[in-house]
């Protein structure tokens, strides 16, 4: 009962939700079928399939399903299992519940809905051909509800397959559907670039930069246009327009260190690079561990050696250089402790997993310093599809220890039954044997009077009727007329007056005939009532004598057969789940080691660069210093400062700062001398060329993918500090702070 309840309180909570929803169009008769819906909505697949495939295959066993309330709702079952197992990412099975509902006779808006499904399915697992295919078999009504997602997955099939004009004119059609603004400007905005329309693709994906963003989701599509549109006007060398792309970025979501990477590149390609030390001084602050900041840890003393201030330069270059230091030492603990098995361990806390950012969160763990560079993969489809498959594996094993557990506790419950219905029933089936026999013969004695009584009515017999007393006292009457005929002497007066008895007798028998039988028939109809309701307490006795019995026989069998499943399901989740962690152990380590690889490369970089700005200084220095000289030879000779107290202080401080935190180069390796070029962060247009290593490649200066976006939210990074809400607000405020 107080799990019935817990169910009802479950629906009325839900109702609101499953108002419009393709389930309950008939309105919610099962209350196991809603339960199901329930675990759905709450985003618990695993729950929701278990618990509508026991449904579903209790109603296939039963005599008469018709009489079942899921009856009402079977086709949406049917349907929803296969929405469910999807939900689940159970593919394979999942295809062919909907499968089955595509090939059976189901209303066109269920089978269309159905197809939609089939063909996401498909495209999710790589299959664009078959997932058009799909598409193609849809006729009659297409629900309201997936009416645009149909066009947009048909534009993105269509995008896949290459066919860009026809991709185009599907995302030029999906203009007004407002659930979608923002993604069909974008994606037709690629559409087109890909089909060699660039200036008609920048028109759009700038339309896609400006859209009126209310939700998450649109937000964010319209933070992805404007970088993809800064980027592309980069690589063109219009760094005046990617600017003013770059710039309606925000400053806390999820692509805003590469906007602000990309808008100081876009003033430094134009020789601003007091301008462009603004967004990477702010970039500079943020997370070390996001490879734009630590390109920007770079990129603000390159911008200070353009500006010839190199004192200030070699200071950056030697804080950036312990800053990489430690983020390589860092990143050896990191990949240390994924081999040793702690980077699983992380990604199943369970204080992690109930924060809707927990990927995010991941990074803030104490003790795990494998999460701290493993946002960005952590982010990509190939390690989220292979995380969800670990964590399911783990959530599995502990259901299946549960269960086990409830087999325990199934067991005492049964013995607890037995140990109390056993000793009652001896007594009671002693009991009810004879109240049985007795039923059966009173039940022989009604059906024989109303066979009498069915008789009589075709031929009418009134000494059936008699009294008893008129019985005995006919008895007596037959027994005087039988002692007179064996006398033979009886007086005729006295034979007289028994025959007007008996007249009497029969007269009143007969005259009374029709009110006794209307009488007996009441006194039946009573009768059979009466019966009615001690057979129904016969049948509830019976039905609850069989439900004891029933209650703690019979299972044995089944929990030692379900004990033997939930073992052999235990020993393959672990196998399972040992050899998912070791392929996500194996991405973890070889996105580390390419980290490293990418910061010693830095590391490189920035030593060069600190020599290469120590001379430099130095070098203005002496010609500063030298020129000075013939003046103070031709001056008449008063009290002056030393020489290099006429140096700026600046630099006279830098060059100690220098000397201290500047590393030697390594044995055999001569320094940069006074005349070489400052060393310099990869612009985006050369960052593949600036690095030989193939880490270079994955930074965050190249050009975000021009791929279609589906609507859905990215994951937030870490909340950066308060700041303002787009760079160019930060451009404002920070108006002259690089001098």
């Amino acid at each position: 009962m107080a799990r019935l309840m817990l169910i009802l309180g479950c629906l009325l909570l839900a109702t609101a939700a499953l108002a419009a929803n393709p389930y309950t169009a008939k309105g919610l008769k099962d209350v196991y079928y809603g339960e199901s819906l329930y675990e759905a909505f709450q985003g618990e697949w695993f729950d929701a399939v278990a618990r509508l495939d026991t449904e579903l295959g209790q109603y296939r066993r039963l005599d008469e399903p018709t009489l079942d309330p899921l009856n009402f709702h079977l086709d949406q079952a049917e349907f929803g299992v296969g929405d469910f197992e999807l939900g689940y990412r159970m593919h394979l099975k999942a295809g062919r519940a909907i499968s089955a509902v595509v090939e059976g006779k189901f209303a066109d808006p269920v089978r269309n809905e159905a197809i939609y499904r089939l063909a996401r399915l498909y495209f999710q697992e790589g299959e664009p051909e078959n997932a058009l295919k799909a598409l193609e078999r849809m006729r009659g009504v297409v629900p309201e509800s997936v009416r645009d997602d149909v066009e947009f997955l048909r534009g993105e099939i269509l995008l896949a397959t290459g066919r860009f004009p026809e991709a185009a004119k599907t995302f030029k059609d999906l203009q007004k559907a407002k659930n979608l603004a923002g993604f069909a400007d974008y994606n037709l905005g690629i559409a087109l670039t890909r089909d060699h329309k660039e200036q008609d693709g920048r028109q759009y994906l700038e339309r896609a930069g400006q859209t009126a963003a209310d939700t998450p989701a649109a937000k964010a599509i319209r933070d992805k246009a404007n970088l993809v549109l800064g980027y592309k006007l980069l690589d063109e060398k219009a760094g005046d327009k990617a600017k003013l792309a770059l710039e309606r970025v925000r400053l806390s979501g999820p692509f805003s260190n590469r906007a602000l990477l990309g808008s100081g590149w876009s003033d430094a390609s134009r020789g601003q690079y007091e301008r462009a030390l603004v967004p990477w001084s702010i970039l500079a602050e943020r997370e070390v561990t996001d490879p734009a900041v630590q390109e920007a840890m770079l990129a603000v003393p390159y911008a200070y050696g353009k500006l010839n201030i190199y004192g200030k330069a070699a200071l950056l270059y030697g804080k950036a250089l312990d800053s990489f230091g430690k983020e390589v030492d860092k990143l050896g603990t990191s990949i240390t402790s994924v081999k040793e098995g702690k980077f699983l361990k992380a990604l199943a806390r369970e204080e992690i997993k109930q924060d809707a950012d927990w990927v995010v969160k991941l990074r803030t763990l104490t003790n795990a310093p494998e999460t701290y560079y493993l946002l960005e993969l952590m982010t990509s489809h190939d390690f989220q599809d292979s995380l969800k498959n670990y964590l399911d594996l783990n959530e599995m094993q502990k259901k299946l220890g549960k269960w086990e557990t409830d087999l325990d506790a199934f067991e005492d419950m049964i013995k607890q039954r037995k140990s109390y219905y056993q000793p009652l029933l001896p007594e009671i089936d002693r009991t009810f044997r004879q109240l049985d026999s007795q039923m059966r013969l009173r039940m022989e004695q009604k059906e024989r009077v109303r066979k009498r009584l069915k008789a009589m009515l075709v031929e009418p017999r009134p000494e059936n009727l008699a009294t008893g007393e008129e019985r005995i006292i006919r008895e007596k009457i037959t027994r005087l007329e039988q002692a007179m005929a064996a006398n033979g002497t009886a007086p005729a007066e006295v034979r007289e007056r028994i025959a007007r008895l008996r007249g009497v007798l029969l007269w009143n028998i007969s005259t009374e005939y029709d009110r006794r039988l209307t009488d007996t028939y009441k006194d039946l109809q009573d009768l059979n009532k009466a019966v009615d309701g001690l057979k129904k307490q016969y049948d509830s006795f019976v039905r609850i004598r069989q439900a004891a019995t029933q209650s703690y026989q019979g299972y044995d069998e089944s929990i030692r057969r379900d004990r033997a499943q939930i073992a052999t399901a235990k020993e393959k989740v672990k196998e399972l789940m040992t050899r998912q962690g070791s392929v996500l152990e194996a991405m973890a380590v070889d996105e580390l080691s390419k980290r490293r690889e990418r910061l010693e490369q830095f590391k490189i970089t920035a030593r060069f660069a600190v020599a290469d700005s120590y001379d430099r200084a130095t070098k203005a220095q002496n010609e500063a210093t030298a020129a000075k000289i013939p003046a103070a030879a031709n001056a008449p000779a008063t009290t002056k400062a030393p020489a290099a107290a006429n140096v700026p202080a600046e630099q006279a401080a830098t060059k100690s700062s220098v000397e201290q935190a500047t590393p030697k180069a390594p044995a055999g390796q001569a320094a940069p001398n006074a005349e070489s070029k400052a060393a310099a962060p990869s612009t985006p247009s050369s960052s593949s060329s600036s690095s030989s290593s193939s880490s270079s490649s994955s930074s965050s200066t190249a050009a975000p993918p021009a791929a279609p976006v589906a609507p859905s939210t990215p994951a937030a990074p870490a909340a950066a500090a308060a700041q303002p809400a787009t760079v160019a607000a930060a451009a404002q405020t920070e108006k002259g702070g690089a001098k």
